[in-house]
């Protein structure tokens, strides 16, 4: 099983280097970050140094979408790095919520997603591909190679990602809804004529590591309230206890009362309220290490390649540390 670390860009960016300098001392082979322009700093200026200051770690965006940046601009920038650093980007990738309802707009369509990924990949690895109806090549590159994961929860999206994806990237970590959604993205895939294992699988979500349980909560509720932007666009599309997406990703957010971006995906986020603990226990790896060991053996078990861990809370060195000491040689040997 893979291990990445999953970081926002606040400045300094030389903390997130050393961060990620941190994660692959500890086994991490793994860079993420957020990509919202307005609230953070530019990660693909950051992924650079990251790059440069670690040997085998492969970076990328959790998630970059189509509305922010042209797509050649996308393609460009993922093959610079490569050419640089000898292809270690992955191009993770979704409608896109917070970069784009914070500048004003909304996310893209599926329609919109799923031609970006196929144009993204094939420039940024050297083939020709139609941008706005024109005939596009990157003459420079000669040997690239850039996987695209796709974030999804609905069923049009886990479709959508089982037919063109390399991965699926789920941001949240309960075994019921990893298992309904992994089915979902293989047997879209199976239909498609591709074959569903060659899809890696990625669940990303929060752990804090320790015996405080309702201190590790407050920091790991803001998770909710992010995963319930794209909950509530689900109950918007498909009504309450549609037979469409199961209750168990659904019914939370009932009491949600809108969502203010300052303060996304940070500890004691005012707009989470609405979380209750049972929906942070089953989203996020809380509790001493043996239990963070559990639930990952049976994410595993469900077919996870990756766990990709959000260390936006006060103990995120520590988590690190405990991580490289304890839980990836549990988990791999």
């Amino acid at each position: 099983m893979d291990f990445g670390l999953v970081l926002q860009t606040d400045p300094p960016a030389s903390q997130v280097v050393s961060l990620m300098k941190r994660a692959e001392r500890n086994g991490f082979r793994y860079g993420w970050t957020f990509d919202s322009a307005v609230l953070w700093q530019e990660p693909f200026v950051i992924y650079s140094q990251i790059l440069a200051n670690t040997q085998r770690m492969h970076v990328g965006p959790m998630v970059t979408n189509p509305g922010t940046r042209t797509w050649e601009v996308t393609a460009s920038t993922f093959a610079t790095l490569n050419d640089m650093y000898g292809n270690r980007t992955v191009c993770g990738i979704g409608r896109g919520d917070s970069a784009m309802r914070v500048a004003g707009r909304a996310p893209n369509t599926l329609a919109r997603l799923g031609e970006a990924m196929g144009v993204i990949r094939d420039l940024a690895e050297g083939r020709e591909a139609r941008v706005d109806g024109n005939p596009i090549r990157i003459p420079w590159i000669t040997d690239g190679k850039l996987p695209v994961w796709m974030a999804a929860y609905g069923p049009r999206a886990l479709a959508l990602a089982g037919q063109k994806a390399d991965g699926f990237i789920l941001q949240l970590a309960d075994p019921y809804l990893t298992e309904w959604m992994i089915k979902a993205v293989r047997e879209a895939a199976a239909e498609a004529g591709r074959d569903p294992g060659s899809i890696t699988i990625c669940v990303a979500a929060p752990a804090y590591v320790g015996d405080d349980l309702a201190h590790a909560r407050d920091q790991c509720r803001w998770f909710g309230g992010m995963v319930g932007n794209h909950v509530a666009d689900l109950v918007s599309r498909y009504g309450e206890h549609s037979s469409m997406v199961p209750d168990e990703l659904t019914e939370y957010v009932k009491s949600r009362q809108g969502y203010d971006y300052s303060h996304h995906g940070r500890a004691g986020n005012p707009s989470t309220d609405f979380v209750p603990d049972e929906i942070v226990d089953r989203f996020c790896l809380l509790g001493p290490a043996e239990a963070h060991i559990e639930k990952l053996r049976a994410l595993r078990d469900l077919g996870v390649d990756q766990f990709a861990l959000y260390a936006m809370h006060d103990a995120r060195e520590a988590v690190i540390d405990t991580y490289g000491r304890q839980i990836i040689p549990a988990l791999n040997g």
